[in-house]
């Protein structure tokens, strides 16, 4: 188990795990698993961890976003009352998070980060997101990873 994964059973919220085998030569993670579990990519979300700067508390922070899409780091900023938001540093993310890069979860992070949600999930019945090691995914409600994660709900994500 993953802490993803016990977080969810601790706190008793309805979801489904779905594995699959992880090629090392994927491209990109988001997009594997949309291809090895046949589901429809809108509802597949990547988990990105990124630097806020701008105040006098510059953090960090996760932002939540369909892996069909790029993360609109303005956008980002905006929704997180910042300046300035940019890619985390790898290690950071790892050290921050207790999770590999390409199975970054939003949930059971080692340290708990202020999160952002794309609107799109909203539309949508169920969400996968990855449940915090490479070819392991969750589905669950939206509104249960928004409630979970107290995380906002804005227009993050471009094309």
């Amino acid at each position: 188990m993953t802490p993803a994964i016990n977080l969810l059973q601790k706190r008793k919220i309805e979801h489904t795990i779905h594995s699959y085998t992880h090629d090392s030569a994927a491209s990109t993670y988001g997009l594997e698993a949309v291809e090895k579990l046949g589901v429809d990519a809108a509802c597949v979300f990547k988990t990105l961890v990124v630097a806020l700067s701008g105040t006098q508390n510059d953090q960090l922070a996760t932002a939540i976003v369909p892996v069909t899409h790029k993360l609109d780091l303005k956008a980002m900023a905006r929704a997180c009352n910042m300046k300035k938001a940019q890619m985390a540093e790898p290690l950071v993310v790892e050290r921050t998070t207790g999770y590999v890069l390409g199975g970054v979860s939003p949930l059971g992070q080692k340290r708990r980060l202020p999160s952002v949600l794309d609107s799109s999930a909203e539309q949508l019945p169920t969400v996968f997101v990855s449940a915090g090691k490479r070819g392991l995914e969750i589905e669950l409600a939206p509104l249960a990873l928004q409630q979970l994660l107290d995380a906002k709900l804005a227009s993050i994500a471009t094309p």
